[in-house]
């Protein structure tokens, strides 16, 4: 089938994509706030229409919270499923938008024009990327070259509470030879990329409680056990002077890097001196025998999110406090088990602490890396179409954050998930005044054609 004609009617028909989008972005599917839970049906509803319009046929199914939206079309040729979410994050605050973000507009920029409004990259603009390129193929040869399903959620930006659900019951229908997840983003705001290793994420909360109650500083100084003294101490020892973390088997599991791949990312020119000034830093904390890409995508972490206790109100109250507490998070990786290193974590902080304090954990989460295996020649497929459409070389990145689907289509399905995405760095995801640049939408629409053809 030809190529050459798909991108032609992309091109060509890019005005109305940009449209179909707009009107999927004026739906403020906020799924995390009950009040806009219409609004999550009404862009379920929006997707069913249009998917069907394609001769796809797709329904809304109903969970506990927002609904899922699968479809499904027969063909030759390897099983393929795309994966997106059509719900978006909250707008506060409103005040720091330019425009209303559920009404978007095309602007002009130094950098060219871009998309704005909530959800334009994350992650409406990327998953209609896919449909558009479905569309333009569908009108060019009246069919899609190989058999699709469609599987998009409605509580990514919410912790998704009903997808593994959904997915355990529905796992025969959905299991397919490759899954498809447009969450992603250019390396660099300019290389294309296919992600290929994902962090997984341990959250641990814990309180220290000390005095039964806040005691006065100078009646009980010096005598009494200060819970948020032993919290610093504790905290301080979580890394050695090198960086490394400190809980006892942390490293199990943790892999090196293959030779192939640190090559290519060599490639790629990383300027950590950039990356850290644009955030007001210049030097790479973390382990010192590791490069700073390294330490984003392939290296386990443990940071300190918030430590409270105390009295920290406005003006000075000198108390020592019944309480300090603390949120602490570890980024995993390889074949590090989440479940191991909370128990280790916790043992290590039981034996440090002195007589008369006590301490109680809260768990926030747990889940396992995502490590996708390249070796199959649909990633190279899918990796020399990125480039010939960009015009540089594609690179299999990874990604410092945690994309939990990408492991669930693994652990849940059996199903190897491709992760390619679109997005730029300085497109505000989650923040006021979120954009996506229309290059990325032109491109990306065509990069999935391409894409597309090399794997079926």
């Amino acid at each position: 089938m030809s190529l050459d004609a798909v991108l032609s009617k992309i091109d060509t028909d890019l005005p109305a994509a940009t449209d179909r989008l707009m009107a999927l972005l004026r739906i403020p599917s906020i799924s995390t706030d009950p009040a806009y839970k219409a609004d999550c049906d009404r862009a379920a509803d929006w997707l069913v229409a249009d998917l069907n319009s394609l001769g796809i046929k797709t329904e809304k199914r109903a969970t506990p919270g927002h609904p899922m939206v699968v479809g499904h079309l027969d063909g030759p040729g390897p099983h393929l499923l795309f994966y997106g979410h059509y719900d978006v994050q909250p707008v506060d605050p409103l005040e720091l938008w330019d425009n209303d973000p559920f009404d978007p507009r095309i602007e002009e920029t130094p950098k060219g024009e871009v998309i704005r409004g909530r959800g334009s990259s994350d992650d409406k603009g990327q998953l209609m990327t896919f449909i558009e390129a479905c569309r333009a193929w569908k009108a060019v040869h009246g069919t899609l070259p190989c058999k699709l399903t469609f599987f998009l959620e409605g509580e990514e930006e919410s912790g998704s509470p009903s997808l593994v659900p959904f997915m355990k019951e529905n796992a025969e229908e959905l299991t397919s030879d490759l899954a498809l997840i447009c969450d992603t983003g250019l390396f660099e705001s300019k290389t294309p990329a296919i992600v290929t290793m994902l962090r997984g994420l341990l959250g641990e909360e814990l309180t220290i409680t000390g005095p039964r109650i806040d005691l006065h500083s100078g009646m009980y100084g010096g005598v009494a056990i200060n819970p948020v003294r032993v919290l610093s101490r504790i905290i301080a020892a979580l890394h050695d002077d090198q960086g490394r973390i400190t809980v006892p088997g942390f490293y199990d599991g943790v892999p090196e890097l293959p030779d192939e791949i640190e090559a290519q990312w060599q490639g790629l020119a990383f300027d950590h001196s950039a990356f850290l000034g644009d955030v007001g830093l210049s030097h790479p904390a973390g382990e010192q025998d590791r490069t700073p890409l390294e330490m984003i995508w392939s290296r386990p972490t443990c940071e300190v999110n918030g430590i409270w206790g105390g009295y920290t109100g406005d003006g000075f109250k000198t108390v020592l406090p019944s309480e300090a507490h603390a949120k602490i998070s570890f980024r995993l990786v390889g074949t590090q088990d989440p479940l191991k290193i909370r128990e280790s974590f916790r043992a290590m902080v039981r034996e440090m602490l002195p007589e008369d304090c006590e301490v109680s954990f809260q768990s926030h989460g747990a889940g396992a890396a995502s490590v996708t295996e390249t070796s199959d020649p649909s990633f190279e497929a899918a990796r020399q179409a990125l480039s010939d459409e960009w015009q540089v070389p594609a690179a299999y990145v990874g990604c410092g954050g945690s994309i939990p689907i990408a492991g669930h289509f693994q652990n849940i399905l059996g199903t190897t998930p491709m992760l390619i995405g679109f997005g730029k760095d300085d497109d505000a995801l989650h923040s006021p005044n979120e954009k996506y640049d229309m290059e990325s939408f032109h491109k990306g629409i065509r990069s999935w054609a391409r894409v597309l053809a090399a794997l079926t």
